[in-house]
């Protein structure tokens, strides 16, 4: 892939923000239509519509029948180039100011319009290059590749599976500061123990054998987290 956008020729931030829920909807496996981007980004189905117009104009998406709409190759690009400036702020945020991984999300969805290519290679380059941000999102390199892990649902797992929890999908401020009370983050080993019928909880061990904490976490915990499993 191409190196991604410079600040020179950057997009507005509001087709900044529909690439990144574009590209964060397929990256969950999730359809993305107008409908799914207007709850996403909080606005009306129409503006959805609209805007997916504009961009399939651009050429930054294509609309795929049955399948809805996807990325084209440069918006591809585009977006991974978002997601780099995004995950990088976050990971700034947590390493160097003292931000809580559930703080984050808001001051980098303003920042990540008005940050240069230079402050943002300035903030990689002092984090070590990181390749994941706080909450194990992977960080797009400069050429848009990203470093692809294997990693299941802790809510798809049987009873029985061992694994270290690799990714936090939700965004939620409520969500991650329940994990957190709980001293549930990333890396840390997670045991199934026991899956309760007809939608129950999803019982589990965190932590090392020896000093693990039992949890009974519900399916839209068990559905955020996601394991690499042993």
């Amino acid at each position: 892939m191409e190196g991604m956008e410079d600040g020179s020729n950057r997009r507005s931030s509001s087709i900044e923000d529909y690439m990144r829920a574009i590209y964060g909807l397929a990256e969950r496996g999730e359809a993305v239509t107008n409908t799914s981007l207007a709850g996403r980004l909080e606005v009306s189905p129409s503006s959805a519509s609209g805007m997916v117009t504009k961009l399939a104009q651009q050429g930054l998406v294509e609309h795929v029948p049955y399948r809805g709409i996807e990325l084209t190759a440069e918006g591809m690009q585009l977006a991974r180039s978002v997601l780099r400036r995004h995950r990088l702020i976050e990971t700034y945020l947590v390493s160097e100011l003292g931000y809580t991984w559930d703080e984050v999300h808001t001051e980098a969805d303003l920042l990540e319009h008005v940050m240069s290519e230079r402050l943002v290679e300035r903030i990689s380059a002092k984090l070590g290059d990181p390749v994941r941000d706080p909450h194990g999102d992977p960080i797009p390199a400069p050429d848009g590749s990203v470093e692809e892990m294997s990693t299941a649902l802790l809510d798809e797992l049987p009873a029985g599976a061992v694994g270290e929890i690799a990714r936090v999908w939700d965004t939620d401020p409520e969500l991650l500061r329940f994990l957190a009370e709980r001293s549930i983050t990333i890396g840390d080993r997670v045991e199934v123990v026991e899956r309760q019928p007809f939608g129950g909880p999803v019982v589990v061990k965190v932590g090392p054998p020896a000093d693990a904490a039992t949890h009974a976490l519900g399916t839209t915990i068990a559905q955020a987290l996601s394991v690499t499993v042993r």
